[in-house]
């Protein structure tokens, strides 16, 4: 499932729960690319509550698609106690132009109030 929150005109806030899947991950990309149309650079929120699995496809999306905009990300702000997802994301971070910074769940009022300012 994925809940959207809004925090700002320019900012982006989802939290996801249940499987990282194509579904997810295409609903995530056309809410995206609609504040895109709207935005030159967004900031985006993602906050991993209870994500059961994650398919091959969410997780080369979510190495390949800020590539493909990466100049398009003005800050990225990842929620999640996995490890596996702060190693990709800071790979993200030397490759595109977003400042993009990890948090663990406990420091998520810290992530919102980051990516708000």
């Amino acid at each position: 499932m994925l809940l959207e929150y809004n925090l700002a005109d320019n900012t982006l806030a989802f939290a996801f729960d249940g499987p990282m899947d194509a579904k997810t991950i295409n609903e995530l990309r056309n809410q995206i690319e609609a504040k895109l149309e709207v935005h030159e650079r967004i900031n985006i929120y993602l906050e991993d509550r209870s994500v059961h699995y994650f398919t091959l496809y969410s997780v080369f999306m979510g190495v390949v698609y800020p590539l493909q905009n990466h100049n398009r990300f003005a800050k990225v702000a990842m929620v999640t106690d996995r490890s596996w997802i702060h190693l990709l994301s800071g790979i993200n971070n030397y490759l595109v132009s977003a400042d993009i910074k990890n948090y663990k769940r406990e420091d998520r009022i810290e992530a919102m109030s980051w990516i708000m300012r």
